[in-house]
């Protein structure tokens, strides 16, 4: 019997052993040239793909990217939504946890995946390359483990991206001369594919589905500068998670996604066989300001139907606002599933954060893009962010150099006014500029009001936290009251999310437990207002033990 014994412990100990792989990619970052419009362009992409790899691993494995870069720019590659569990080093944006790979230069970034299941995706994270440096990050449950709905038929990524017939890093360079917004995207995509709508066209993306069969699509929007709405003609929806954390099943017949936001969805090919259009177009919040108001579509086809003309879904219009609201604050978290942990009821440290545009005053003798002969800026509680150049912010924490970063940044806005009355705000359009941290102890846990301000405009902003995941208690239009709001917090299942979209005038409360040494940037995931400054960092501190302090960086960390 010994033997016998002996042989299961073994395949026992395999089988553990096997849940928790070493999954290797190789990311060569060059140039691509592609025509999805009327125009060729050389774009920078991943191993000449647009979208790049598509990376899968399952929970508890480690991940290890041996990036080359052979493009002309400067890069780094920002794991969007992982933990990063003591391996910050490895979170990568530029100037934030490293430096940027310079051209000719190699990067491995190694980290675990820890205690996440679900959707997420990675991208460039240094000027606008992200525009075509993009790909999904899909974690399967352990092996041994199941999904928390039915096991889908099919599984397919769904990468929403924007699209200009332009070098973007020439669009973005000429916006942040002159001080005004960038031009307008020609074009969305799907998975890469611009879609038969757009003149010149030359691909439109095609999913089969065999009739009565449900599969799970993951959904990612990488544009830069859009949210969008996505449909598909006649058939719904069930939201079963977001930013690789499951949510209750949710009914809908319309995705509302943020830039940077995954969303899961279950769909069920019930409809006659037939082709249907998936559609997507933006969500447009900011009043004032111009946007690509295209529409990209890709192709559901069922087996054996016929080749007749795809239906169109009926799509929200552009300032749908009721749509995006409802679809954004009626999802709730699984609070039964694995991973979700209940809600930290007690608070270490509160924060009101007053955040958007304003505008900077244009240079003696230039002419400057923005209103009136301005510059656009942005802000949080009226501190325009810069970052460093010299040293990332987390080597010199580590290292402990002063010069290149303070920790005041202020709990409050320094003043108290009517956030949202557009009247009111336009006297705040200044703000100061620094690289002004918050600190945070171990553990501690930390709420924020996120207040949308009328400074400019009001707008829809997706804001993004590095190396957490957090609750949204609750989000609402005006101004935020804590004597009336908080009797709406959503104690019991809230949503997990790493990008909230922060109501048009108005706002939201999220609720983290820091518990990841490093420093963690909290911004905009709109493109165009990051490099504006709407963007802060948190330094959280090493925990008591050695199972909670950062390790030193990797010996081949890039250097500024």
């Amino acid at each position: 019997m010994a033997p016998s014994f002996l042989l299961l412990l073994c395949a026992l100990t395999l089988s553990s052993t096997a849940s928790a792989a070493l999954v290797k990619h190789t990311f060569h970052v060059g140039h691509l040239a592609v025509k999805p419009l009327c125009k060729e362009q050389v774009v920078v992409a991943v191993n000449e793909k647009l979208p790049g790899p598509t990376i899968r691993v399952h929970e508890g494995d480690t991940l290890v990217v041996d990036l080359y870069n052979d493009s002309p720019y400067d890069i780094s590659i920002h794991w969007h939504g992982i933990f990063q569990l003591l391996s910050g080093w490895a979170d990568g944006p530029s100037y934030v946890t490293q430096c940027p790979i310079r051209p000719g230069n190699k990067y491995s970034y190694k980290f675990n995946i820890t205690g996440q299941e679900g959707t997420l995706w990675w991208h460039a994270h240094f000027s606008v390359l992200r525009a075509t440096v993009y790909g999904a990050l899909i974690i399967y449950p352990r092996d041994s483990v199941s999904y928390p709905f039915p096991k889908p038929y099919g599984e397919v990524p769904i990468l929403l991206g924007e699209w200009w017939d332009a070098n973007v890093v020439d669009v973005e360079n000429e916006a942040l001369a002159s001080g005004g917004a960038p031009n307008n995207s020609d074009a969305y995509t799907i998975n890469g594919k611009p879609g038969r709508l757009y003149s010149c066209a030359r691909e439109t993306f095609k999913l089969k589905v065999t009739p009565g069969k449900t599969y799970l699509l993951r959904i990612i929007n990488a544009a830069l500068n859009n949210q969008l709405f996505f449909k598909i003609a006649g058939h719904n929806f069930t939201v079963v998670g977001a930013d690789a954390a499951y949510t209750n099943p949710y009914c809908t017949d319309v995705v509302v996604t943020a830039p940077g936001q995954t969303t899961d969805v279950l769909l069920t090919a019930d409809q006659t066989p037939a082709s249907y259009y998936m559609a997507a177009h933006p969500y447009i919040s900011a009043p004032i300001a111009p946007f690509d108001n295209t529409t990209t579509v890709g192709i559901i086809q069922y087996e054996h139907a016929s080749s007749s003309e795809p239906i169109m879904p009926v799509m929200p219009v552009f300032t749908d606002t009721p749509t995006a609201h409802k679809f954004y604050s009626n999802l709730t978290g699984l609070s039964s599933s694995r991973g979700y942990k209940p809600i930290l009821q007690s608070v270490d440290e509160r924060m009101f954060i007053a955040f958007g545009l304003g505008l900077d005053q244009c240079p003696p003798n230039a002419n400057c893009g923005g209103p009136s002969n301005t510059r656009l800026t942005a802000n949080m509680n009226n501190i325009s962010f810069q970052f460093p150049s010299r040293l990332s912010l987390l080597q010199a924490h580590f290292s402990g150099v002063n010069g290149i970063f303070t920790d005041d940044f202020p709990d409050n806005p320094p003043i108290v006014y009517d956030y949202t009355n557009a009247t009111v705000a336009a006297a705040f359009l200044a703000s100061q500029k620094g690289t002004r941290l918050k600190r945070l102890a171990y553990n501690s846990t930390v709420e924020i009001v996120l207040q949308n301000t009328a400074v400019l405009t009001t707008e829809n902003h997706p804001i993004h936290l590095h190396g957490f995941n957090f609750f949204i208690l609750a989000q609402g239009f005006g101004n935020f009251n804590r004597e009336t709001d908080e009797q709406k917090f959503n104690l019991v299942n809230a949503q997990e999310r790493n990008t909230i979209g922060v109501p048009v005038g108005g706002w939201a409360v999220i609720r983290f437990k820091a518990n990841n040494p490093g420093v963690w940037l909290l911004h905009c995931h709109l493109d165009i207002h990051l490099p504006l400054g709407l963007a802060t960092a948190f330094v959280v501190e090493n925990g008591p033990s050695s199972s909670s302090i950062l390790p030193p960086p990797p010996s081949d960390l890039p250097l500024c």
